[in-house]
């Protein structure tokens, strides 16, 4: 019993030190209540579709495109990588969306689309209490 106890505190101490940092990066940057999204809410949304990861791609086999980011964002709308001409929405390539600099795109997409466009977050934030995404970090 007291090996359980142990391992699921060292797995909660390990996601906290994921996401804190991120909630206050994110605290920030000006995103806790950006256009109604709570800093809970676009934590929770990070790790639905990235684990937090800021260099995480998934390519989109039904039409070509790549998501990018921490947040994931789609190459076809959002950013240049190249495959897409155009005017993308946000001002900087899919590269670099790979990098720590992650609240100006995100936040041209809630402004415009609001924070239901990002399918992980429906699918794993909506309607949900994700509290537990920033309990216990300093924000």
């Amino acid at each position: 019993m007291i090996k359980i106890w142990v391992l699921l505190l060292l797995v909660s101490v390990a996601s906290a030190q994921t996401n804190c940092p991120l909630a206050r990066t994110l605290k920030a940057a000006g995103m806790d209540g950006f256009n109604g999204v709570s800093l809970a809410h676009w934590v929770c949304m990070a790790f639905a579709e990235s684990s937090y990861d800021t260099q995480a791609t998934h390519f989109n086999p039904s039409d070509g495109s790549t998501d990018y980011g921490i947040f994931q964002i789609n190459s076809r709308y959002w950013c240049s990588d190249g495959k897409f001409p155009g005017k993308k929405e946000c001002p900087f390539t899919c590269n670099q969306l790979l990098s720590d600099n992650i609240s100006a795109c995100a936040k041209t997409i809630v402004r415009q689309q609001g924070i239901k466009t990002w399918v992980g977050w429906h699918n794993r934030c909506r309607n949900r209490d994700v509290s537990q995404y920033i309990a216990g970090c300093v924000v």
